[in-house]
């Protein structure tokens, strides 16, 4: 149902002079009469938005920390959304900044209350987010890791099991529904690509399914990460020629917060995964009673084939730092591969004479052939001699094989920025020295408006940054030092790995908590709470929002240098200084971003700690003049 406009449309004055008054009015007078700062630059940074809905553009929103951006792009939104009939796309970096945009006391809940506006918002989150019931019911046949099932188990409503047609029908299953649970235990029964949700017998009941039905009724707001925007503008078509709906339903407007990781997001959108134990355990499953002797000997040759290919990765691949291990494709390794793709599509035939039989339940069958199909394509991908970038990698514990498009330019123009429906990047970091070249060309955006405009605090009274120029091999005993003055800290690693190798090589971790420990922003609410007073992320250079005493100290442990991998190798092979267009735009948006994270209201204060190695202290001269304030040595 359409909503009211929150102000009145006349017949002498279009919409868009309508709500440049009614921003102003609200922005001037309404909002500062509650306590809210009357702030130059959030009323700019409104007003310009205003002006690219009017024209349908992209427009680079950058603005410091403290302007306001939030409340900045959610005036217009809301009101165009009821304007026009469609809901507005609002899509933050990751699934944990969905959780903070909507937090209680955050801006959408203020304006509720300040406005006295009803704001229709609704979360679309990544299918990965949700609970599985088919892999809850082959966990608990397991029979393994009985304590985190419990939790789960305990939360599944009631109606999903029972069939009366009288029982309230709500939106269950949602990763932030189970604080409790570690990320490697929920891996084991949440959403998996192979599973064959049109042919589900339990669809209808099923989380995700709820959860999509009904955010597709918002009429305000919908959030949901840059991840799912991704997958759903990359599976509309193919979704609507299947006969099923897009992920998401058709909006007037997308406003990209921190729109600076964008790129990554599309790249990861577009990625192939092939799994080392995946094909194992779905051939297993259809190795039933009654299947064709023929059917079965494909099967057991696809395996061994398969265990030969992982056996090649495994040798032929190396890694330095990062978690993503580099690929060399020696001619056994293709022609292996080429071997499995023709073995598949053989057993692929088989399978269409199975399907007469019905010897194989239909949706075990239809898994199969879909991971099948998928896993020759895969395999294809990674023969031909394209633009690809593939490389090894551990995820949820197994082996894993992946294959990503160098460059998503082409398909994001296509498909994105060439729709004529407005488009806001929103982040205070989208530009170097205003020069938002960097972001425009890896994106593949020709035509876009612009703007810069700096933080309203005055850094040099409420923030320190000290610089720690020391070895690498002390950075450990720097931080346990740092740490004996207690205060709410946050720890932040460029990589995984370089987490991990500091709680390895940490003697005492009392006190101190890892990201990845339990479910993301169950850890953020422990740790704003004081629940404990030291918080360890390689995830959180962007989006947190900690204000006064929840924060008042951040270690950079590494300047945020992009890791050594195949993805950013590919980037520096084919740039003509890589470490001026690749290594150091990277990290100076991702330093800005971390820095970010301590001064979020005009009440905050602290110290930013640089620890720096000797290579890292060289360049204090192409770091410091994007510093908020200067650096104490």
């Amino acid at each position: 149902m359409k909503q009211d406009l929150p102000f009145q449309l006349s017949k002498d004055r279009s919409f868009f002079e309508s709500l440049g008054d009614w921003m102003g009015d609200v922005l001037y007078d309404e909002l500062p009469e509650k306590g809210f700062e009357c702030r130059d630059e959030q009323i700019f940074m409104a007003y310009q938005i205003e002006n690219a809905l009017k024209e349908k553009s992209v427009l680079f929103a950058e603005a410091g920390v403290g302007t306001g951006k939030t409340i900045a792009y959610l005036l217009p939104s809301i009101s165009y959304a009821r304007y026009t009939g469609k809901p507005v796309l609002i899509a933050c970096a990751d699934e944990t900044l969905i959780e903070q945009l909507v937090k209680e006391a955050g801006d959408i809940f203020k304006l509720q209350n300040y406005l006295d506006v009803k704001i229709d918002v609704r979360l679309a989150k990544s299918r990965d987010q949700y609970l599985c019931l088919k892999r809850l019911e082959e966990a608990q046949k397991d029979g393994d890791n009985d304590y985190f099932l419990e939790e789960i188990e305990d939360q599944v409503p009631d109606f999903v099991y029972s069939h009366s047609s009288l029982q309230k029908i709500y939106p269950y299953g949602e990763r932030s529904q189970y604080p409790g649970v570690s990320d490697e235990d929920w891996q084991k029964v949440n959403y998996h690509p192979t599973q064959q949700c049109m042919v589900c017998d339990v669809r209808n009941r099923c989380g995700q399914t709820i959860h999509r039905q009904n955010y597709r009724e918002s009429t305000d707001l919908i959030i949901c990460s840059h991840e799912f925007l991704m997958e759903h503008i990359w599976t509309k078509e193919s979704r609507v020629r299947e006969g099923q709906l897009p992920l998401l339903p058709e909006v007037s407007m997308i406003v990209l917060d921190e729109g600076h990781l964008l790129e990554f997001a599309a790249q990861k959108a577009l990625t192939y995964e092939i799994q080392s134990e995946t094909l194992v355990r779905l051939l297993e499953r259809v190795m039933v009673d009654g299947v064709r002797e023929k059917t079965l000997n494909l099967m057991e040759i696809l395996q061994e084939v398969h265990d030969e290919i992982f056996g090649l990765l495994r040798k032929n691949s190396s890694s330095d730092e990062s978690e993503r291990m580099a690929i060399e494709k020696s001619d056994t390794l293709t022609q292996s591969c080429k071997k499995a793709i023709r073995i598949t599509d053989d057993l692929l035939e088989e399978f269409v004479f199975e399907s007469e039989l019905y010897t194989i339940p239909e949706y075990e069958l239809r898994m199969v052939e879909e991971f099948l199909e998928q896993y020759a394509f895969s395999l294809r991908l990674f023969t031909e001699k394209g633009d690809g970038v593939e490389w090894l990698e551990i995820i949820d514990g197994h082996e894993t094989l992946i294959i990503m498009p160098r460059l998503v330019t082409d398909i994001l123009q296509e498909k994105l920025f060439t729709t004529k429906l407005p488009i806001v990047f929103s982040s205070a970091t989208l530009a170097i020295e205003k020069d938002f070249t960097y972001i425009a060309d890896s994106l593949g955006i020709d035509d876009f408006q612009s703007f810069s405009v700096a933080s309203p605090f005055d850094y040099e009274e409420v923030m320190k940054i000290k610089a720690h120029p020391i070895e690498q091999t002390d950075k450990n005993e720097r931080v346990l030092e740092l740490l004996e003055d207690e205060q709410q800290t946050l720890i932040l690693f460029k990589s995984k790995a370089a987490m991990e190798q500091f709680r390895l090589s940490t003697f005492s971790t009392e006190g101190i908590v890892f990201e990845g420990d339990r479910e993301l922003s169950t850890i953020v609410k422990e740790f704003q709470n004081g629940a404990f007073k030291t918080l360890c992320s390689y995830h959180l250079w962007e989006g947190l929002d900690l204000p006064e005493n929840a924060l008042t100290r951040v270690i950079i442990y590494d300047l945020p240098f992009p890791p050594v991998d195949p993805l950013f190798d590919a980037k520096r092979k084919f740039s003509n200084n890589a470490f001026e267009e690749v290594e150091l735009p990277f990290m100076l948006l991702r330093l800005q971003q971390g820095i970010g994270r301590l001064i979020r209201t005009s009440n905050d204060h602290g110290e930013i700690h640089l620890l720096l190695n000797p290579e890292e202290a060289a360049l204090e001269n192409r770091f410091s003049a994007i510093l908020p304030t200067q650096i104490n040595n």
